[in-house]
């Protein structure tokens, strides 16, 4: 991965819109967002979602944020925004047994690779979020919180979120027992005890520990150190992202 051009900065104070602004005054473009969903859930899928937003007015999606800071009905709006302004948007969906196949690093790095090659228009430049990708074929930038600054990753971001979660609700429906539709797939309470009593689903990543105890291939822990565990690692996942 890259940095910006030599001689490009970006103000604090620039918004969401700072690092494309950036980059097109050395006549960059065009610049691709890519970010993933699910990555912490311990079932279903992970879906990652690539976007290129127009230069200028046309590219400005009202109420665009990191897809975490929004609540449902604004991501949905966000969403059908990002759909009708993008010049190019993919979404890439990597089954939960694909993931538990690859290892969630691997499978991480392969989405968002392929939500990238699938665009309709090469990318002359990646945007990343947190940490940097190789194998993209473009120069690129791993930009730290990159979807809260950046325009192009906060809308992939949306695209994989709302992506992610209508396709929970849909397993839901599924295997209710879960509640899917509420913690998507994520370690809550809720679903931890869902775990002890039901046992795994068959949409659950067999990778993740806690899945495996549920399933009695790991020790069991008592319910209130399972329940604690959960929740570390809810916390955990959050700080990272």
């Amino acid at each position: 991965m890259s940095v910006l051009p030599r001689g490009s900065t970006v103000r604090r104070d620039a918004g969401i819109y700072g690092y494309e602004r950036a980059l097109r005054r050395h006549g960059i473009e065009p610049i691709a967002g890519v970010d993933e969903a699910g990555r912490g859930a311990c079932a279903g899928p992970l879906v990652a979602g690539a976007c290129i937003l127009p230069a200028g007015k046309a590219g400005i999606v009202p109420g665009l944020a990191d897809s975490k800071l929004l609540t449902e009905k604004a991501r949905e709006r966000c969403y059908e925004q990002v759909v009708r302004r993008a010049v190019a948007w993919s979404v890439v969906v990597v089954p939960h047994d694909e993931c538990d196949r690859l290892g969630m690093h691997v499978a991480n790095i392969e989405a968002l690779r392929r939500a990238v090659a699938l665009l309709d228009v090469p990318p002359g430049y990646v945007l990343t979020d947190g940490f940097p990708v190789d194998g993209l074929g473009v120069p690129g930038l791993a930009v730290w919180k990159g979807d809260r600054v950046a325009a192009c990753i906060a809308a992939a971001s949306v695209l994989a979120k709302v992506t992610r979660d209508r396709i929970m609700r849909e397993m839901d429906a599924d295997w209710p027992a879960y509640d899917f539709k509420t913690h998507k797939g994520y370690i809550t309470d809720t679903h931890t005890a869902a775990l002890l009593e039901h046992g795994p689903s068959p949409v659950h990543r067999m990778r993740f520990v806690n899945v495996r105890r549920a399933a009695g291939l790991e020790p069991a822990l008592d319910v209130h150190n399972e329940v604690a565990a959960a929740a570390d690692a809810a916390e955990a996942l959050e700080e990272m992202s």
